[in-house]
């Protein structure tokens, strides 16, 4: 591991490991590196302290918001609530917001957002304080706005929080017609979108799933096409790893393994994943449930055995230390950077096939693109359409009974004639851009003879945040 990739206390830079894998896809690209750099470097990092009282006591708020690149306005990113946040941190999810934007063509630059407090320990008045103040931090210096700087939720944050900034924002700028579009993960009633819940777990869903129907992949680490009966373990019960859960069980592969926080439970035949989360809910804890095995240090869950892994949860949780106990043939980096750049290096020596985190979690920038689009059209998805297409469906219908002299079952007919929906048209929008990122992705690997996905990917973005300065005009 080189040194460049610790910061001074000896613990990983997030932001320096970003840099390498950076630095590792240059080598593919032709072009001068002064543009390079350029789209490497944080555009903008506002670091603030704000004071709120909390009970009788004023306290002195830390916070970030980083715009890590302006080759496309409005910037995009969430908000993270945790007392482990740090301008580092901040930093290197804006800088993978770029990328992910760039890799799934969403026009948005990268940004992210961060206070340091720990909402667990907070009462929901004082956090919508924070919420609230932090919100007019960002109007003050122009960091928030439909077509300037876009927050989402993050790790700490839900709709919730979302619906404060708005009611901030909307009260800073009466009259502003788009004012919705300041942000989203919004409750429906607020203007939110159907499907921007479960969008990052089906997102990674999407793209595993598309992977695994690739034969000559699933060859390359013994593995049969498709997902029924794939042995699969989840790090984090989350927002992200419950829905991804959810939608591989449904889809016939095996949970093995969950892990959380406190512990993991296993099962070699499979968990039933509703009935986790209702033992969770119940008990406050995934441990103890009846059909699984308890195992106490939660690392050791992801060393089972298993075909594919899914860190869902933490950065850096696989490292030096653990990688050669890991023997999944798939890894889906559901989480940002769970995987350090040493194990990185071990496990493509393995021929362990990596799905990059810039990749597969872009689901949930995805279905906020959807959501700050209709935010701007002022209309929900399906509206104007829906009727019109089940109205053609019928005639359509008795045009082929007639032609048939056959009558289709009522139970048929409903299916065939329903008319999309607004979460039917994002969950397509969202399974398209995942199945179209991903074989760009994989061609790109092939046709340049590079050694994994995640270079291929930062390949991918790098060209397309290229193309955009030279089609500026920027640098002629």
């Amino acid at each position: 591991m080189s040194k460049n990739n610790k910061n001074k206390t000896g613990a990983y830079s997030f932001f320096n490991c970003i840099k390498k894998n950076f630095d590792k896809a240059a080598r593919f690209i032709s072009i001068e590196k002064g543009l390079l750099e350029q789209i490497k470097a944080c555009n903008a990092v506002y670091s603030m302290h704000f004071p709120v009282k909390i009970g009788k006591e004023i306290k002195v708020i830390e916070a970030y918001r980083v715009q890590h690149s302006h080759h496309k306005l409005p910037c995009k990113g969430g908000i993270r609530y945790s007392i482990k946040v740090n301008q580092d941190e901040v930093m290197t999810l804006a800088a993978l917001m770029t990328y992910k934007c760039a890799i799934v063509d969403v026009p948005f630059g990268g940004a992210k957002g961060g206070i340091k407090i720990d909402p667990q320990t907070m009462s929901e008045k004082n956090i919508e304080k924070i919420t609230r103040r932090y919100t007019s931090e960002l109007i003050k210096k122009n960091f928030i706005g439909p077509g300037i700087d876009v927050p989402a939720p993050d790790y700490g944050t839900g709709e919730r929080e979302m619906s404060w900034i708005l009611d901030t924002f909307l009260s800073i700028s009466p009259g502003d017609v788009d004012a919705l579009a300041c942000v989203t993960g919004k409750p429906i009633s607020q203007g939110g979108v159907r499907g921007r819940k479960e969008a990052t777990g089906l997102g990674v869903f999407y793209g595993i799933r598309e992977l695994c129907s690739m034969k000559e992949d699933m060859f390359s680490v013994g593995l049969d096409v498709g997902l029924v009966g794939k042995k699969i373990i989840i790090q984090g019960l989350g927002n992200v790893g419950y829905h991804a859960a959810t939608f591989f069980h449904e889809a016939g592969a095996i949970i093995v393994a969950l892990a959380e926080r406190e512990g993991a439970i296993y099962n070699k035949k499979g968990l039933n994943v509703s009935k986790v989360i209702l033992h969770l809910k119940n008990t406050g804890s995934i441990l103890n449930f009846p059909e699984a095995i308890n195992i106490e240090n939660t690392e050791n869950a992801l060393e089972l055995e298993c075909d594919i892994l899914i860190p869902a949860a933490l950065e850096n949780v696989i490292h030096k230390n653990n990688v050669n106990r890991i023997k999944a043939k798939i890894i889906g980096e559901a989480a940002n950077g769970p995987i350090t750049p040493e194990a990185d290096e071990i496990l493509e020596k393995k021929g362990v096939i990596i799905l990059p985190d810039i990749y597969l979690n872009a689901g949930g920038v995805t279905v906020s693109y959807f959501e700050w689009l209709k935010n701007l059209s002022h209309v929900r998805y399906g509206r104007m359409e829906k009727r019109f297409s089940e109205n053609m469906n019928a005639e359509l219908l008795q045009v082929i009974e007639r032609i048939c002299s056959k009558k289709i079952s009522t139970e048929k007919k409903k299916i065939i004639l329903r008319g999309a929906r607004e979460i039917d048209l994002v969950r397509s929008g969202l399974e398209d851009t995942m199945i179209s990122g991903f074989h760009k992705i994989r061609n790109l690997k092939n046709s340049s003879k590079i050694e994994n996905m995640r270079t291929a990917a930062f390949v991918l973005a790098i060209n397309k945040i290229i193309d955009s300065y030279e089609k500026l005009g920027i640098f002629p």
